[in-house]
């Protein structure tokens, strides 16, 4: 005969049995895309340094084979790549101050309840997501700048985006007012707060916006493709356009000989711009990870 206390025992048990299963599953699950995201990125890695013949005859899955580093010599020593790996990092750097300013200046005054007008100031800004003039009419408009084949055509059209300057625009907000008005009582002025109380707040967000922005900038190709006219200025992701989309390994391919070898050798240049391309933001990440989070929440929960 079971008894009550029998039953909750097996009830019990069988409980823990079917979340220890549930968990093994979840994990399985997980892994499983865990794997299928991060595999592609793996393989192209092992391909770059793996010997060429070896790629060839597909002895190449999950280990390199007879490892050799030719591919990344033949890129480092490349004049072309090079250059536009440098120009790639200053588009970023100037690109993303010039964001985190003009997100941060349209953000603060449209947070605070004093500043009259806000309402219809948001609403136009909001109006330009939905409404965009067409490249023609940006093209006529930078080249009547004088911006045409030079680094502004670049960072200032993309100055800011507008989703994250609301994001940012919430954040302000819910800072609570009792701060403002006790620095304002000590005789801060806007500006004074704004430095000085709202940023040093904000350093979760604006660490995920300084991800954001970098991997925008990092990754962009279009505007280079457009705007720029001399080869010397063309970011990384023109040249892995290039390689990658069009076959063109001519620059790389001096030390190369046979059809077949070339061949080969190329898909490791490939692989490996690709590689040098990516590395950078796979860097920036573990620097930001631990604001990640907390900012790509913050500043989205009200608006």
């Amino acid at each position: 005969m079971v008894t009550n206390g029998g039953v909750q025992h097996l009830m019990k048990r069988s409980r823990k049995v079917s979340l220890s299963l549930f968990d093994c599953l979840n994990v399985a699950f997980m892994l499983g895309i865990i794997f299928i995201m991060l595999y592609p990125l793996y393989y192209m890695a092992i391909v770059s340094i793996s010997n060429g013949g070896s790629v060839s005859r597909g002895e190449v899955g999950f280990l390199p084979v007879d490892i050799t580093w030719k591919a990344y010599e033949i890129v480092f020593t490349d004049a072309p790549i090079v250059q536009a790996f440098w120009n790639t990092l200053l588009y970023t750097t100037v690109g993303v101050a010039i964001n985190l300013t003009m997100t941060c200046l349209c953000a603060y005054p449209l947070s605070r309840k004093s500043f009259h007008g806000r309402n219809v100031f948001a609403m136009l800004i909001v109006f330009t997501m939905f409404f965009d003039g067409g490249l023609i009419p940006k093209y006529l408009l930078i080249d009547s700048l004088g911006m045409i084949n030079t680094i502004w055509a670049i960072v200032l059209p993309p100055s800011i985006s507008i989703m994250y300057m609301v994001m940012m625009r919430t954040f302000f907000q819910e800072i609570p007012e009792a701060l403002h008005e006790s620095a304002y009582i000590d005789g801060a002025n806007d500006w004074t707060v704004f430095r000085k109380v709202v940023l040093p707040l904000s350093v979760p967000l604006m660490a995920t916006m300084t991800l954001f922005y970098a991997v925008g900038h990092w990754n962009s190709f279009f505007s280079a493709l457009v705007y720029l006219n001399d080869r010397s200025k063309y970011p990384l992701q023109i040249i892995l356009r290039s390689i990658v989309v069009e076959g063109d390994t001519s620059n790389q391919a001096t030390e190369m000989s046979g059809i077949s070898g070339s061949l080969i050798i190329s898909q490791n240049i490939k692989y490996a711009v690709v590689i040098i391309a990516i590395l950078p933001i796979l860097l920036l990440y573990p620097f930001l990870q631990k604001y990640f989070v907390k900012g790509a929440m913050v500043g989205s929960l009200k608006g």
